[in-house]
């Protein structure tokens, strides 16, 4: 999946796939889409401070002698009891220096959110990622539809990842894998660089499954949420 926007056509065509699978089915299909799911601002820290601690660890163990001059000009090695003790001080130094030099460093070439999120672990990503789909399913009142039918198809950009939550009673009748179909659907289409393919055939197969369990009643089918897609701004 590559980063990519969607085209007035292409969310034309996705409120269309909604329009059209709502009037087989009770249920109520609703898409997302964010930039991304979260800035990821620690990230940068994490790695600036882990290569600052492990970093004159390494190079120790490399053989490389870490060291500075005396900072401390007045106090000689005879003073401090020893050239043992002046030796341990200024490694202590060095030490100290090459660790906030290194911080300063990594933090400065991690901070571009490319490389934030490169080096940000897949589990992370995908936890931000099912928390911002679930705030959109409040947000959006999903959980509020009269028989709770709401389909919440969620896709953040940035990270390459995707999500769908059922409201509860579908959740009680269609197990989770059901719906793997319909997400390999959307991400092929989105990996293609065809996300309104992929958002249509995915809306597609979730209504088969909900005209299954929750089918549309004559005269008795309001539009509860709105069809179009919604496409967020970056947090």
């Amino acid at each position: 999946m590559t980063q990519m926007t969607l085209t007035p056509s292409d969310l034309e065509t996705i409120t269309a796939s909604v329009r059209e699978a709502e009037t087989r089915t009770t249920g109520e299909i609703y898409c997302v889409v964010s930039e991304r799911s979260a800035d990821y601002a620690e990230t940068p820290l994490v790695w600036a401070a882990g290569v600052a601690l492990l970093g004159p660890a390494l190079l120790l163990l490399a053989g490389v002698q870490v060291s500075a001059p005396d900072l401390f000009g007045g106090w000689t090695a005879a003073q401090a009891t020893g050239a043992a003790e002046a030796a341990a001080r200024q490694a202590l130094i060095g030490a100290i220096l090459l660790q906030g030099a290194l911080f300063v460093i990594i933090l400065l070439a991690t901070a571009t959110l490319p490389v934030r999120l490169l080096l940000t672990p897949s589990g992370l990503k995908r936890e931000r990622v099912r928390r911002r789909a679930s705030e959109q399913f409040i947000a959006k009142n999903l959980h509020a539809t009269r028989e709770r039918t709401g389909v919440l198809i969620f896709v953040s950009l940035a990270e390459h990842m995707a999500e769908l939550i059922a409201d509860e009673s579908i959740a009680a009748r269609v197990e989770p894998e059901v719906w793997d179909r319909a997400m390999a659907a959307l991400i092929a289409g989105l990996k293609r660089g065809e996300p309104a393919a992929g958002f249509a055939a995915a809306v597609g197969l979730c209504a088969d499954i909900l005209a299954e369990h929750f089918p549309a009643r004559a005269g008795d089918n309001p539009n509860e949420l709105a069809d179009a897609v919604v496409v967020l701004p970056r947090p």
